[in-house]
């Protein structure tokens, strides 16, 4: 029997309570596969870093370069080998309700502790459509509603996040339109996390976000975490904008793709349509790790520009 109403493996206010959230890349190997072991060495640097939740698949994950058994098996192999250590939040979001319930249903048989959904995109729907497919979802288990307009085309207005926020499997928002945004929902009592990491430090700080998902934490998530925790620290958040800057000079995750492969912890394979930066880019990269300082970053290589022909174009996968 198929059931809409799944046991939550956690509660709302444990994920209500995350400040650090990375947005957690996946590397590949040279046929396009998933490279789990490459996976499994990121992981556990965010962990001992200090970030407390991971989206698995999310916009930087490419989960929408992944089949939905892709998506699902990595879900779980995360919670499997990482669930007691941070939180696992799948995006299991969709344009289309059926296949997002559908994706959450199996994401939380595997084990994740909370979804990630978006507003329906591209078709995009009515409001009262937008509010029938967050109720819709909302049933699985706890989520966090995803607004980023620059992507799905659409703004999820206060008016729908006010008619959800009583929803028991609420736990917040991930915004992406700004901090007055964020600042009226945290006066509601409503949770939200900064979707931009070069206005996260601000909004956390000086507009009641509880914190971030990040980009930036795949590459120095002990900054990031300080960022989060530490209180205001104007210094360290001017330090990090040439690389914010730089990781969305393209369409995220392409520079970040990018910097993970000159730093070594993954292999410098892309699926397409996601390709390198220039080479003036990873050239520029290597100067921004010498300026914050090659320690702060993860791994233990040291950082490389790489040649056109060290990468590797995956169009079948």
């Amino acid at each position: 029997m198929r059931s809409l109403e799944v046991k939550n493996r956690t509660s709302v206010d444990d994920i209500r309570s995350l400040r650090l959230i990375t947005a957690i890349k996946t590397p590949y190997l040279p046929d396009g596969r998933f490279d789990l072991e490459a996976y499994d060495s990121l992981m556990h640097m965010q962990i001992v870093n200090g970030a407390e939740g991971v989206i698995v698949g999310g916009t930087t994950g490419e989960g929408h370069l992944m089949s939905w058994d892709e998506h699902i098996m990595l879900i779980g192999h995360t919670v499997n080998c990482f669930g007691s250590s941070i939180k696992v939040i799948g995006n299991t979001g969709s344009n289309s309700t059926r296949e997002a319930i559908h994706a959450s249903e199996q994401g939380f048989a595997v084990g994740m502790h909370a979804a990630l959904h978006i507003n329906p995109y591209y078709g995009k729907t009515s409001m009262p459509g937008m509010l029938s497919h967050f109720e819709t979802v909302l049933s699985m288990g706890p989520t966090i509603i995803y607004n980023v307009p620059s992507r799905t085309g659409q703004d999820i207005p206060p008016t729908v996040i006010h008619a959800v926020s009583q929803n028991p499997n609420m736990a917040g928002v991930k915004e992406c339109a700004g901090n007055d945004r964020i600042k009226g929902y945290a006066d509601e009592g409503i949770g939200t996390w900064s979707g931009n990491d070069d206005e996260c430090h601000d909004a956390r700080w000086m507009y009641g976000a509880t914190g971030v998902i990040s980009v930036a934490s795949n590459l120095v998530p002990s900054l990031m975490h300080s960022l989060m925790f530490d209180g205001v620290n104007s210094s360290l958040n001017s330090k990090m904008m040439p690389l914010i800057k730089w990781l969305f000079h393209e369409p995220n995750p392409i520079a970040l793709n990018t910097a993970l492969a000159q730093l070594g912890v993954v292999r410098p394979v892309f699926r397409l349509p996601y390709v390198p930066l220039p080479l003036a880019k990873r050239t520029e990269f290597v100067r921004i790790v010498e300026d914050i300082g090659r320690e702060k970053f993860i791994g233990k290589k040291d950082v490389q520009v790489l040649d056109d022909d060290d990468f590797v174009l995956v169009g079948r996968y």
